[in-house]
């Protein structure tokens, strides 16, 4: 058991450690010298960090206290543990790392696109081990907790928003800025909730027929994709009916379509979106 923490242990610094080096090269290399207005309590920090040249990570860590001790008893003391430990290492990392990389100076769409990718996929690194980074991440994960239907890259999108308007207004007033700060902001939300979400999406199935055994059989003889039987009944004609509810991938997808008009040209079928999908055949809990 103590091994098995150890090495959980390890897993989450290592991934603090990278994942802090990749929001720091965002931040402080990318963002800064180009004056975009970036998100989160790093935003804000850039912001006492182009206006008065305070340290970035100390400033962010400094402005994580009162919102820790606020959010605590809703994300509860073991993320609360995980979370000061990502906050203290990457702090660290935003104002001693960073500054060994070169930075960046030349096309700021390039830059933009730079910034919200590696932020982006430092977040959710750190997210996916069940911590954060603190700050607006606080209220972020609260509200998720709170809402778990929202997804995480849309609560940010909405929040921070306001935070590149404020950075906009106050550092560089520049209309260029502020487009640059929203296209960094949905980058980052789009590569948090892809990798949060992406590597196990896929479509979910409903099939509603009379030959729900047969298309069934189908899939699987054709796709080696499971499916389930539900018993239905329409509303109007209170006629029974098979509802056959599959979940697959992108790629298998066409062909239950396929295969399922080639069985019952009559069946209604309807087609959704699965963020993630987890049991047999998919990814394990």
């Amino acid at each position: 058991m103590n091994k098995n923490k150890a090495l959980e242990l390890s897993k989450d610094i290592l991934t603090d450690i990278v994942g802090g080096i990749l929001i720091a090269i965002g931040v402080y290399n990318f963002a800064a010298n180009a004056q975009f207005p970036m998100v989160g309590f790093n935003g804000i920090a850039l912001i006492f960090y182009q206006l008065f040249g305070a340290p970035i990570g100390t400033t962010a860590m400094l402005l994580n206290i009162p919102v820790a001790i606020a959010c605590f008893r809703i994300l509860g003391r073991d993320f609360f543990i995980r979370s000061i430990r990502t906050i203290i290492i990457t702090s660290v990392i935003m104002d001693v790392v960073a500054p060994l990389f070169p930075v960046y100076n030349g096309d700021r769409m390039l830059a933009a696109i730079c910034c919200g990718v590696l932020s982006g996929l430092g977040y959710a690194m750190i997210y996916m081990r069940d911590s954060s980074t603190g700050g607006s991440d606080f209220i972020m994960l609260s509200i998720k907790a709170l809402n778990p239907h929202l997804t995480l890259g849309k609560i940010s999108f909405t929040m921070e928003t306001a935070v590149v308007l404020l950075g906009t207004v106050l550092v560089s007033r520049d209309i260029d800025s502020l487009i640059y700060g929203l296209l960094i902001n949905f980058l980052l939300s789009a590569v948090v909730d892809k990798v949060m979400y992406g590597v196990d999406q896929g479509k979910l199935a409903l099939i509603v027929t009379e030959h729900g055994p047969e298309i069934c059989r189908q899939i699987d003889e054709a796709l080696g994709r499971g499916s389930t039987i539900l018993k239905g009944e329409g509303s109007y004609s209170r006629l029974e009916k098979d509802v056959v509810m599959c979940a697959c991938n992108n790629k298998q997808m066409y062909g239950i379509r396929k295969l399922v008009k080639s069985i019952d040209k009559k069946a209604f079928l309807v087609i959704m979106e699965s963020n993630e999908v987890v049991g047999e055949g998919f990814k394990e809990e």
